[in-house]
């Protein structure tokens, strides 16, 4: 028989970086603190630990974009509360293309950020470039808005680890990195000192009536919990939770992967940006190796033009040598009850596409330190790309989901929305297109999921 556990106001299912984000800001902003967190794994283990800990403001709409400046205004705040404890750091974005006229990239600009003076600024021609500043790790005095560098002479100098057919580089200033782990614990903490409960187990019920009666299997032991509110923020598993109370959410789950080393050879500048190649490579192989990628349906794939976002960037402190690779190129829904489908390829093929872009990792193809990393986690997404955040059609029911590639960066402010949600209170005058009513009223735009560019990386 199931023993009762102390019921709570609010109950949040979920102790990723998105249900971590939501008790904190319902104890921070609203005083809530009757709350519990229900995971069967540890806080932040399952796909917020494989965060790429990156954040930008650069997006090809208006909803994504607001979502992300506001939440890195909460990060700068966490920043200067904690003394940096997050290790917040802004050395940008360099989107690379080998384009000489990138027109389209930069009309993307204006239209999801207007034509604020200065706030695009294009380097091009010969001659110095007084107003452009090179990439600076504290995020408190970096420039904002992005410098358009079309100069071939500029972009040498200031990435001089980069192809020389490089062309043109959209320098995205307000972005950079932060430890995803630090911010956890530091909400966490708040959480625990309000008086709010981690409570391990996994949920495998819920009834919803006046109250939500929760049951939650601790190791073959059976616990009931009872709550005011429910909050799904069941990462891969929402549509699970969804489930238990008669909804669904229109959701999948695409599982990326990433690698890490130690860069002994000193390829990557330490003070390098985060960088994406935009151009979709055509991998380089031999005869041979052709020809046996061409026999299996399976590879068949890695030899034909693939699409761009390779990106690179130096991981950990400015005096370390590790790097992280990633390549957000699967596009193929995958169950997360099942094992997770970990492509021992994948090294190989991300180390090849980013030599491209910097050559000197061709010399770690086949022969990566005996210490690298290779990982990965699942970016549950809606077709458009949005996260789901705010109410469900149950009363009392609320979801912080579907954080796709980046949960980290949007944490925040999707954890202050929602709870502004949880609490009754007033929301941003964009925080209804992030609820599932979106698919009822129209409220997405019409050319949005028909774009190739979603923000997907």
């Amino acid at each position: 028989m199931a023993s009762q556990l102390n019921g709570v106001e609010v109950a949040v299912v979920g102790a990723g970086i998105m249900g971590i984000s939501v008790a904190y800001y319902l104890v921070a902003r609203h005083g809530i603190r009757s709350i519990a967190l229900i995971d069967p794994r540890d806080p932040m283990s399952l796909t917020s630990a494989q965060s790429g800990e990156n954040y930008r403001n650069w997006w090809p709409d208006e909803v994504m974009r607001r979502l992300t400046d506001d939440s890195i205004g909460l990060l700068e705040d966490i920043a200067r509360e904690s003394g940096n404890r997050i290790n917040m750091t802004r050395r940008g974005y360099a989107l690379v293309t080998r384009r000489s006229d990138p027109s389209d990239l930069v009309d993307g600009l204006h239209r999801a950020y207007g034509d604020a003076d200065g706030f695009v600024r294009i380097h091009s021609g010969s001659g110095p470039h007084d107003s452009y500043l090179e990439s600076t790790s504290d995020w408190s005095k970096a420039p904002g808005g992005f410098d358009v560098i079309k100069d071939r002479a500029l972009i040498r100098k200031a990435f001089p680890a980069y192809a020389p057919d490089v062309e043109a580089v959209i320098h995205v200033r307000r972005a950079g990195s932060i430890s995803g782990q630090q911010l956890g614990q530091f909400m966490l903490e708040r959480i625990r000192e309000a008086g709010g409960v981690l409570i391990r187990g996994n949920v495998v019920s819920v009834t919803a009536g006046s109250r939500f009666e929760l049951s939650i299997d601790r190791g073959g032991e059976t616990k009931t919990l009872s709550a005011e509110k429910l909050v799904n923020a069941g990462g891969p598993f929402v549509r699970d939770v969804a489930g238990y109370i008669g909804e669904d959410v229109p959701v999948l789950n695409v599982y990326q992967q990433k690698i890490s080393f130690e860069d002994h050879l000193g390829v990557v500048p330490r003070n390098l940006p985060f960088t994406i190649d935009l151009d979709g490579p055509t991998l380089s192989w031999t005869d041979e190796e052709r020809e046996l990628l061409e026999s299996d349906p399976a590879t068949e794939k890695f030899t034909r033009p693939m699409v761009g976002g390779i990106h690179c960037r130096p991981d950990g402190p400015e005096s370390g040598k590790w790097i992280k690779l990633g390549w957000a190129y699967n596009s193929t829904a995958s169950d997360p009850h099942d094992a997770e489908p970990i492509d021992t390829q994948f090294p190989d093929l991300v180390l090849r596409a980013a030599s491209r872009l910097q050559p000197g990792l061709a010399n770690y193809i086949g022969r990566l330190p005996r210490q690298s990393h290779h990982y990965g986690g699942y970016y549950t997404m809606t077709k458009e790309n949005w996260p789901l955040i705010g109410p469900m059609r149950t009363p009392g029911a609320f979801m912080a989901a579907a954080p796709s590639g980046f949960g980290t960066m949007t944490a925040t402010m999707s954890g202050s929305i929602c709870a502004d949600w949880v609490a009754g209170r007033a929301v941003p005058s964009y925080a209804e297109a992030l609820t599932a009513k979106r698919y009822e009223t129209g409220g997405l735009p019409d050319d949005l999921t028909e774009s190739v560019d979603r923000g997907l990386l």
